[in-house]
């Protein structure tokens, strides 16, 4: 796939990016990414060789599914002097990638695909097709969606059992709402998101005093890292909520599975199908 070079851009359809800078006739061999869920593409379908950088997001392992990785390579804060210094001949970016950035790299004519956030399951795989045809990795593009899809369907229910009203509580409360790729992921795992009966649309915080009114049937709580109390936690352990445990069950689910989709929606429909089935062994 070639850049037009272009002051606005080619909008790539169904892929949600947007194409900017000079054109390009061989495959890119120095890569920077400056976006977390972008990290996460672009090291599944490149040999690390290609990379030039990841975002500083991708060390984080609270929020970052590829922390190990990234440690071993280097990252840049999205600055457009960090980025022009590692000569890149594709930079990967988000419409959350700084404004100052994007126009900095537009005006040094460094080439930069500027991709949406997914919504959807299906506009997350379109993002894998996006990301691997511009590395000119298609085939190990069409391996990564395959390996998803496969993740997808084995955490699909396979008993009759209603859904389990959920709701994914993060930091301070943070939750999901309708018209996000969590509920989606949610709704294919055997839960409903019910995050708006608290007064939550796409984002938002949900209270104490809501949750204990009316708590779900599940708490999707969410882990720094593997044995670490949740972030959650206390408000979780609010006297309040004694009232409540009866009614409102518990399990993990890492922050690091919240924002991003590709290749972290295997894991995320793991740890959704894993919870759904506790559940329910727990009401046998």
């Amino acid at each position: 796939m070639r850049f037009r070079a272009t002051r606005r851009g080619v909008l790539a359809g169904a892929a949600g990016f947007v194409l900017c800078g000079a054109a390009r006739a061989a495959a890119p061999q120095r890569i920077v990414s400056l976006n977390p869920c972008l990290d996460a593409i672009l090291l599944e379908v490149v040999d690390r060789s290609r990379i030039a950088a990841l975002s500083h997001y991708a060390r984080d392992a609270q929020s970052s599914t590829v922390a190990a990785i990234a440690e071993t390579l280097p990252i840049t804060y999205e600055t457009a002097e960090e980025v022009a210094a590692l000569a890149p001949d594709l930079v990967l970016a988000s419409v959350h990638t700084s404004i100052a950035t994007r126009n900095a790299l537009e005006r040094l004519n460094i080439p930069f695909a500027l991709f949406d956030v997914p919504e959807a399951i299906r506009a997350s795989l379109a993002q894998v097709s996006g990301v691997a045809a511009l590395c000119e990795a298609e085939s190990r593009g069409r391996e990564l969606i395959a390996g998803i899809e496969a993740a997808l369907t084995a955490a699909e229910p396979r008993t009759a059992h209603p859904p389990i009203e959920a709701v994914v509580f993060q930091a301070r409360g943070f939750a999901a709402g309708e018209g996000t790729l969590l509920d989606e992921m949610l709704r294919r795992c055997g839960f409903v998101n019910v995050a708006a009966r608290y007064g939550i649309r796409k984002w938002g915080n949900v209270g104490l005093e809501s949750l204990i009114a009316d708590p779900p049937q599940m708490l999707l709580a969410g882990q720094a890292s593997a044995g670490a109390p949740t972030w959650a936690e206390r408000v979780l352990s609010h006297p309040a909520l004694e009232a409540i445990a009866g009614r409102m069950a518990r399990a993990t689910f890492p922050e690091a599975l919240m924002y991003c989709g590709g290749p972290v929606l295997r894991q995320t429909a793991a740890a959704l199908a894993a919870a759904r089935d506790a559940y329910w062994s727990a009401r046998a």
